[in-house]
Parts: C-alpha cells; structure tokens; sequence
C-alpha cells in the first residue's frame, strides 16, 4: 500500500471529519478538528492519501506557556491523529506523525507534546521521561503525557504552565 502525506485541502474537510468520527467512535475529534479551525488555532495539519483517496489525518496546534518565559520555546501539540478503521495498522498513522514531525522541524519548532497511548508514540522519540519537568493540566496522564524535543534544550526552557488552545476544553486555559 503506497501512502502519500500531503498538507490537508480544505476540500478534504468532509473527509477528515469522517475519519475522525470512525477512528474514535464518535464525533468529538471531529468537532474539535472544526473548532480549531474556526479558532485559527492550527499550526499545520496533514492528510494521507491512498490511491487518491484520504485516509489518515493529524493536526498540530500551537501551545503556550504563562507566564510565558524570556526565550520561550516554540511548543506544539499533537492532537488529534486518526487512520480510517480499514487502514489502521498499516503503517499510515506512522507516515503522518514521522511527516509531522518533519515539517514541525522544517518550520522552526522546538518540542512537541502529546497526551497518547505510551507505546504507541516512544518509537517516534516521545517519552514520558522528556515531559516529567512540564507544568500541566493532566496530572492523571501519567506515561500518557510524553513530550519531544525538536532542538536541544527546548524544553529546559519550558517555565510556565501548559497552555492549550480553548477548543480543547481544559478547565483553567485561556490564551
């Protein structure tokens, strides 16, 4: 099966809603997809392509800190990631976050953060371990809560509390 990752299209939007909703079971992904979206609170998001049709998707938000430190990194959140249930485990939401990745270093960003399954996301580089100096709203995540360093010392100059984008609904953030 040859997958392309490509930068999503507004005309994928049905598309990638669908995914969403079939890969969790329900629609929340999807509407937090829209809402970030209609926030502008999208760093970048991809679509991954089989024999022209989407079948994966990952997004990528901006995340703050406050009080936002002197030199403060450029952080990211992963969130959501979804394979058509057809294409899971197939190597398809691999080739989306390895070219998120990519291009969240391309574009100059210094750590990512995700709140994931801890085996799935370790292979990519996460690890809880890189997360554990972090101020954040998921005190119960515990291995969940990983992070990756995208540039040396990135998150060494994390002082301040985790901020995420309002869509994602986190009692206590505001940007």
């Amino acid at each position: 099966m040859t997958i392309a990752v490509r930068a999503a299209a507004p005309a994928d939007r049905a598309a990638i809603a669908a995914i969403n909703t079939e890969a969790f079971g329900q629609p929340d992904e999807a509407a937090l997809v829209e809402a970030l979206r209609a926030d502008g609170d999208v760093a970048f998001e991809l679509a991954a392509e089989r024999d022209g049709a989407v079948v994966g998707h990952i997004l990528f938000s901006p995340l703050a800190l406050r009080p936002e430190p002197e030199n403060a990194p450029r952080l990211l959140s992963l969130a959501p990631v979804a394979v058509r249930p057809d294409c899971q485990r197939q190597g398809v939401g691999g080739a989306l976050v390895r070219a998120g990745l990519g291009r969240a270093r391309t574009e100059g960003w210094d750590a990512v953060i995700v709140l994931g399954h801890p085996d799935y996301y370790p292979p990519f580089g996460f690890s809880h371990a890189a997360a554990a100096g972090l101020d954040h709203p998921f005190p119960e995540a515990g291995p969940a809560f990983m992070a990756l360093e995208l540039s040396d010392g990135a998150l060494a100059r994390a002082a301040g509390r985790l901020v995420f984008a309002p869509a994602f609904g986190i009692a206590g953030d505001a940007s």
